[in-house]
């Protein structure tokens, strides 16, 4: 099977939960800079690390699949499981928000991007088990990133039973470590493009 459907209803709920997140921010009673801060200051912050974390699932689901020939039943489910965490975000971050970041909404946060990366790695290994997607270890190799995260965000929820907030930072340094483009995907495709084809020299194809 084409994976065309698949990427097009994934696209729309990654679209609808960015815009329950936006929708769920309260809008300040004050009308000054301070009162926006005061007032919906953390509701901001949290809001922008999870709009952070689905424009990398996005990213990460679009070079996915351009890599990916053909999809089958278990590819569909594993990504339905994926789509269901990344589903939970809007609820996650306005729970830890409104808590002020308490201890068991930031630590229920933290398990919600754990659980999605799992349902990450599942997804792309459920691809690679496929005949037509030998080619995997070639573009993605070990993926030490992916495994690094994992760990950062273990790392995350057993900090956040000390302090919160030391529990927020190693979910922020993972945040910020996947906004570095991953050219894995690129490179394989840009190298691909410039293998030379039969009949490329001029010669009978």
């Amino acid at each position: 099977m084409k994976s065309n459907r698949l990427e097009a209803f994934s696209d729309g709920v990654l679209a609808i939960i960015i815009t329950i997140m936006v929708l769920e921010l309260r809008t300040p009673e004050s009308h000054t800079l301070r009162g926006l801060w005061d007032e919906t200051g953390l509701g901001l912050l949290t809001y922008l690390l999870s709009f952070v974390y689905v424009g990398i699932y996005w990213s990460n689901h679009h070079h996915l699949f351009q890599v990916t020939r053909h999809v089958d039943g278990t590819v569909l489910w594993a990504n339905l499981h994926l789509l269901f965490w990344l589903s939970l975000y809007p609820l996650t971050t306005r729970w830890m928000d409104e808590s002020d970041l308490a201890l068991v909404p930031t630590v229920v946060y933290g398990v919600n991007l754990l659980l999605s990366a799992v349902a990450y790695s599942l997804l792309v290994l459920a691809i690679r088990r496929l005949p037509t997607s030998a080619h995997f270890g070639e573009v993605f190799g070990a993926d030490y990133k992916g495994k690094a995260s994992l760990a950062l965000y273990a790392l995350g929820i057993g900090l956040c039973f000390v302090q919160t907030w030391l529990g927020v930072i190693p979910f922020v340094v993972v945040a910020l470590m996947w906004l570095i483009p991953d050219r894995r995907v690129e490179r394989w495709l840009q190298d691909r493009d410039e293998m030379p084809r039969p009949g490329s020299d001029g010669s009978a194809v």
